[in-house]
């Protein structure tokens, strides 16, 4: 099997490399591997919907795709990399989400809470398929530490900025600051399990407008208007 593995995927890097190195321009070969790669990621996610982690691997992942498993082998090398890879660019796309979100409420720091805990339920990032997906991958931290460091790695970036937020909401009172990150950090990611285990009863607008509810009733004096 690991003979006729090697073989196939060597067959597809002639393929994807060779071939197109004749016939096709540098930016085109960039576009279509790119384009490939996104294919496979997308299908990994859905996999993981469908079969959940433990029973996703390549041969799925191609089938949900499109695409010959060989393919995946040649872009991803392991079910272990193409998961890796996938959890890496959620997480991506996570963090541009609240970024682009914390970016339009300009130097506001209450305007910037109120964003952080909106992009929290983006349905780009909160919808029922992708909370299946976050959750089988952070099931699975104890047990693979490529996930766990890609996690730390991408919360480490966005608590700081609600701790920056809260620093600037409440200058000279830090502990404070720091009490009222915790708490909307904790409560997004409480209101985010809510979410995922009771599907159908509770929506991600409601879970908004609980989360902002906080801001009011904790800090009345900056929030009571919301």
């Amino acid at each position: 099997m690991r003979a006729e593995s090697e073989q196939q995927q060597g067959s597809v890097g002639r393929d994807a490399d060779s071939g197109p190195k004749a016939g096709k321009p540098r930016k085109e070969r960039k576009e279509n591997a790119d384009r490939r790669r996104r294919q496979l990621l997308d299908a990994t996610r859905r996999s993981i919907v469908a079969h959940g982690l433990a029973r996703t691997t390549l041969a799925t992942v191609a089938a949900e795709a499109g695409l010959s498993q060989g393919v995946a082998v040649f872009y991803f090398a392991s079910k272990t990399g193409l998961l890796t890879e996938t959890m890496r660019d959620m997480y991506r796309s996570y963090e541009e989400n609240w970024q682009a979100a914390l970016r339009q409420a300009a130097e506001d720091p209450r305007a910037q809470l109120v964003a952080l805990i909106t992009a929290d339920f983006d349905p780009r990032v909160c919808s029922p398929e992708i909370l299946s997906v976050w959750f089988a991958f952070w099931g699975e931290q104890s047990f693979t530490p490529q996930y766990r460091e890609i996690a730390r790695a991408f919360d480490a970036s966005r608590t700081e900025a609600i701790e920056s937020a809260c620093r600037a909401l409440l200058p000279g009172e830090p502990q404070r600051a720091l009490k009222l990150a915790q708490w909307v950090d904790t409560l997004t990611d409480g209101y985010w399990q809510h979410l995922h285990l009771y599907a159908g009863e509770y929506q991600p607008a409601a879970m908004r407008d609980e989360a902002i509810g906080f801001l009011r009733a904790f800090l009345p004096e900056h929030f009571a208007d919301l």
